[in-house]
């Protein structure tokens, strides 16, 4: 049995507890069952289906701190799960950074688990599967995808009196398409909690246009350009950049946030005033779970408002050190936008780049969060409002705050990776150079 209720979890790690002769105890129980389907060529290539249980306790005499893991629930199992991490934890050496375990929180209601999701089969997965094959095969067009759906649950408790509990379901999927000529490529990815809300063959089609449309791509000279990104052009810089809002790496001056000479720059505005980001377990587009892994409580954080620095994630240790806020890691994102649609962004521009996806990016410089990548799965020219041609892919090279700072509208938001990102109009983009790879 992977799928178990709050009140069965709660009964297994109250037993774990009883075992717990530390001074602190901490024990994290999860379970899930995920199913899967990949196809590559036009043809499915493995499905499956993966079960998982897995208990980790943590036991602290002092500074002394040690975990062990297993994944059997009887009694005997959790006895030596219990004496093996205390065991372990007599040989640790002191943690100089160490806390205590929270006691009680309030969490937040949110809804992430949707019998629809945990229901699905493996005729589902293969139904996606056709809904992308059939159509590729038709217009003699090459699909490879994937798709993976899951239901489980997370709890916590510690001897402090803690508990949590949240079950969680999801699909991920994404597709490319390739032209036969090798010369044209599109892709498109969802990802929801509740499959009710995903169509295959729309989706698919998505990516089929792009790969129609991309055939035959011109080179053009790389440069600095106004370019209309996708929110899955845009989703990983924007992504990288909120990995960044670290309050310790700040205070240690490793950090874009860091002021000249010491200090952060939380407070400050960084980047244009039309840019607010925010994190929320509640959102009902995007719902993640209410409490982080250490137990703290997950509510509605903004990070940036109206281009201001708000507030920025810290570890427990930190901020007791630093006498700061504790604020956990963001497990979602919000990015908010305007109206527009992807076609009007495209329409008022008179020339410019759609990209439609960015892959392989990676850092050049930290400190002013410089980033490099390449576009890929349709790139197009645009010209007086209308997609003019396809075109060769380009390496770029751009730092997601400058990139903010040269806004020049935002679209409607739209759910990505578990965030909700706009698509975006950005002016002078750099480019640095061109890739032959589609």
């Amino acid at each position: 049995m992977t799928m178990l209720s709050r009140e069965e979890a709660k009964a297994v790690l109250d037993k774990v507890l009883g075992y717990s002769k530390a001074e602190g105890c901490e024990a994290n129980l999860d379970g899930s069952t995920t199913g899967n389907i990949r196809y590559a060529r036009n043809t499915v290539s493995t499905a499956g289906s993966v079960t998982d249980l897995s208990l980790v306790v943590q036991s602290n005499f002092g500074k002394r701190m040690a975990t062990a893991t297993i994944n059997e629930l009887d009694d005997a199992s959790l006895a030596k799960v219990v004496r093996r991490s205390e065991e372990l934890a007599r040989l640790a050496p002191e943690n100089p950074e160490f806390v205590e375990v929270l006691g009680p929180q309030e969490y937040l209601e949110t809804r992430g688990y949707f019998e629809s999701t945990a229901g699905i089969e493996p005729a589902f997965r293969a139904d996606v599967a056709a809904a992308s094959i059939e159509p590729c095969r038709e217009k003699k067009l090459v699909a490879a995808g994937y798709l993976e759906d899951t239901a489980g649950f997370s709890a916590m408790a510690n001897s402090k009196g803690l508990f949590a509990y949240y079950p969680a379901t999801g699909i991920d999927f994404s597709v490319t398409v390739r032209t036969a000529d090798g010369t044209g490529s599109g892709y498109v990815t969802r990802d929801y909690n509740d499959v009710s809300l995903f169509d295959a063959k729309r989706a698919s089609a998505v990516a089929i246009a792009k790969a129609e449309g991309s055939r035959q791509p011109r080179a053009i000279e790389p440069g600095k350009y106004t370019v209309v990104l996708e929110p899955a052009a845009s989703v990983g810089l924007l992504r990288n950049m909120m990995f960044n809002f670290d309050r310790r790496q700040a205070d240690e001056g490793r950090s874009f946030l860091a002021k000249p000479g010491g200090g952060v720059k939380v407070g400050e505005k960084i980047v244009d005033e039309r840019v607010t980001m925010y994190s929320d377990p509640t959102v009902a587009e995007i719902p993640t779970a209410p409490w982080a892994d250490d137990g703290r409580r997950r509510e509605r954080v903004t990070w940036i408002e109206k281009g201001v620095v708000k507030n920025l994630f810290c570890e427990r240790y930190w901020a007791r050190e630093k006498e700061v806020p504790s604020i956990p890691f963001p497990a979602n994102g919000v990015m908010a936008g305007g109206e527009a649609s992807l076609d009007e962004l495209v329409a008022a521009t008179r020339r410019g780049i759609l990209v439609t996806r960015t892959w392989y990016i990676r850092t050049v410089d930290p400190q002013t969060l410089l980033y490099t990548g390449l576009t890929r799965d349709g790139t197009f020219f645009i010209e007086d409002g209308k997609i003019a041609f396809p075109i060769k892919n380009m390496r770029f090279n751009e730092s997601p705050v400058i990139m903010l700072n040269n806004i020049e509208a935002l679209g409607r938001p739209e759910r990505i990776n578990g965030s909700l990102i706009p698509p975006m109009k950005i002016r002078d983009f750099t480019f640095s150079s061109l890739s032959d790879a589609v």
